[in-house]
């Protein structure tokens, strides 16, 4: 008995051990928890209890060159939920009963990752005033629910300008990592195309937020706190609501007016006007066109799939900076002008056309457009009459003295590179020469070489020659401002809250080619003929003001011509130079001259109704 005694003792004495060692444990934690690193979990426990919020700011509106709204913000009621609303399954039926939409629709946009935690989740944008008024009467039933003004744009011009004017969307991971984007998250709304992508630093405001206090599920209680989102800033633009409006109507026309003579596939197209002293884009309208009304509060899967279907002709592409054509006709202003620089040709030159041109050899015939030929005509009356024979010659010449001074000159204007504009997406186009025909056919040996051939299509426009509308309407901007050609831009101003302009933009000359004063003019004498009496007279007939212009007809494998005008008015003292381009709409002095003389009209206050004219050249 006395032997268990004293092992009863022992162990008694090995657990008072052990629970004074537990103890002192746990003292010691507790003096560590509650000395040492109290003030560490006085912070979590604060940020357990407290929420931050993010308010986005209004961005700045868009005006045209006289202050007038293109793009504005109105606030737009919207329903809106917290994330935790997902999880109350009798809420969530009311809610879908409530706005007719489906369950899973709710579900998802509550879902979303890309917003913060607790920030509430817009489920339906501009609802019913009964809507809005049923959620204030029975709150209790929808907590988490509530009903919210929010800021949503405006486009008070409806579809005008919408190339040029871009929309919103939420910011993608690509441009996440954009350097110009710094500062941002998923779920926030950034300028997806056009001006808006262009100048989003200056559009978007400064988010404000709001500190809210939460419940032990994180569901907010009460507002401790708010700093209020600061507007961005407006953007003034050097577009003309007026002159838009004209030259979008000019396009619409000319696409008609095309698929009344038999050229049903014409259902796009770009026009542009160019200031030619300052480089200021007056307008730049492309077909088809879409509405940017159609991404406020994000669009659905169903109509990205349609603006981006095979035939819908990619209404999304602004054709003036993001397509590129051969220029046909419209350069051989550019061929001429290097012709005369180089003394190959002359104002009063002159050449013989029978039609079939074979100076290559009778293996390799090129056909004048007038299959007839012109007889005896010179290089000015080349121009007039748009005589291939005669930018054949030119071309020939500059093959055989082997220096590629037609595609140097072409790039000394601008050709090949991008105009700088200052609108995303621009493509720079291509002007061919041997070292990239040699890469470009790299796997085809048989290929590679330049040939006679090839420089004899570039002067007239044609063969693997490239331009956008914007660049060709600098080039014929150049010709008119003494052959300087300005670097095209849209932004006028950038204006603080009071109205007072802190940026401005500029004018700049992109490009200075040699071209001496006697051959400019030479050129826009020719130039002023194809108006009057040449291929493009059907066109301004009766047209009271005065023109310098070029048609083209370019040939693309596979599809009807491309109907193209390029031109600069008055010719005598030039203001504006107008390009339009008409994909598969046929003849350029048919179609494309007629839009561009709706489009001169729209800016001098003359007429401007679609005149029929006929026009077989190229």
């Amino acid at each position: 008995m006395a032997i268990f005694q004293d092992q009863l003792k022992t162990r008694f004495a090995a657990l008072g051990v052990i629970v004074v060692a537990v103890l002192t444990v746990l003292a010691v934690r507790l003096w560590t928890i509650q000395v040492l690193y109290a003030e560490s979990f006085a912070t979590q426990a604060e940020n357990n209890r407290v929420r931050e919020i993010s308010l986005e700011a209004p961005r700045g509106r868009i005006l045209d060159r006289e202050g007038r709204p293109l793009v504005t913000n109105r606030g737009a009621l919207a329903v809106l939920a917290a994330p935790s609303v997902r999880h109350d399954e009798k809420v969530m039926a009311s809610l879908s009963a409530l706005l007719d939409m489906p369950i899973d629709d709710i579900e998802e946009k509550l879902s979303s990752e890309k917003l913060e935690p607790l920030a509430p989740r817009p489920v339906a944008l501009d609802v019913a005033p009964s809507i809005v008024a049923y959620l204030a009467e029975h709150e209790s039933q929808f907590p988490g629910v509530e009903v919210a003004s929010v800021p949503v744009r405006e486009y008070p011009r409806g579809t005008l300008a919408a190339h040029v004017l871009g929309y919103i969307g939420e910011i993608s991971e690509e441009q996440l990592s954009a350097e110009d984007l710094t500062g941002y998250k998923l779920g926030d709304l950034v300028g997806k195309t056009g001006v808006e992508r262009q100048f989003e630093s200056v559009l978007q405001g400064d988010k404000g937020h709001r500190r809210l206090e939460v419940d032990a599920k994180g569901r907010p209680r009460r507002v401790l706190s708010e700093v209020e989102a600061v507007a961005g800033r407006d953007v003034v633009l050097t577009l003309d609501i007026d002159v838009q409006r004209g030259a979008e109507k000019a396009l619409a026309d000319a696409l008609k007016a095309a698929q009344r003579e038999d050229f049903d596939n014409a259902r796009a197209g770009a026009v542009v006007v160019l200031d030619v002293a300052s480089g200021e884009v007056i307008a730049m309208a492309s077909a088809p066109t879409y509405d940017p009304r159609t991404f406020v509060g994000g669009i659905s899967q169903k109509e990205w799939k349609k603006l981006n279907a095979k035939g819908s002709e990619y209404p999304l592409t602004n054709r003036a900076v993001m397509s590129a054509y051969p220029p046909a006709s419209t350069f051989k202003v550019v061929t001429g002008l290097a012709g005369l620089q180089t003394g190959i040709t002359r104002e009063w030159r002159q050449y013989y056309c029978p039609g079939k041109w074979t100076e290559m050899g009778e293996k390799w015939p090129k056909w004048c457009w007038e299959r007839s030929g012109h007889g005896t005509v010179s290089f000015h009356g080349g121009i007039q009459y748009s005589c291939d024979t005669v930018f054949y010659e030119i071309g020939y010449e500059f093959y055989k003295r082997d220096k590629e001074e037609l595609q140097a000159f072409a790039r000394s204007m601008g050709l090949g590179s991008p105009t700088g504009v200052d609108l995303p997406g621009e493509v720079g186009g291509r002007v061919p020469d041997a070292d990239w025909k040699r890469k470009f056919n790299e796997n085809y040996p048989e290929y590679r070489t330049w040939l006679p051939g090839d420089t004899v299509n570039i002067a007239i426009g044609q063969g693997d020659l490239l331009v956008t509308p914007l660049q060709l309407a600098a080039v014929y901007g150049g010709l008119a401002n003494g052959g300087k050609v300005m670097q095209p831009h849209v932004l006028r101003s950038v204006l603080d809250p009071d109205g007072t302009a802190v940026i401005e933009g500029t004018s700049t000359v992109r490009y200075a080619p040699k071209i001496s004063a006697a051959d400019l003019a030479v050129m826009r004498r020719a130039l002023l003929s194809a108006t009057h009496d040449g291929t493009a007279k059907g066109a301004f007939r009766g047209f009271d003001l005065s023109v310098a212009g070029k048609t083209g007809t370019a040939q693309v494998y596979g599809k009807d011509d491309y109907a193209m005008f390029a031109a600069y008015a008055p010719a005598n003292k030039p203001k504006y130079a107008v390009v339009v381009v008409v994909e598969q709409g046929g003849s350029g002095g048919a179609i494309a001259a007629p839009a561009a003389r709706m489009v001169l009209g729209a800016l001098f206050g003359k007429n401007t109704e679609f005149v029929s004219a006929r026009d077989e050249s190229r």
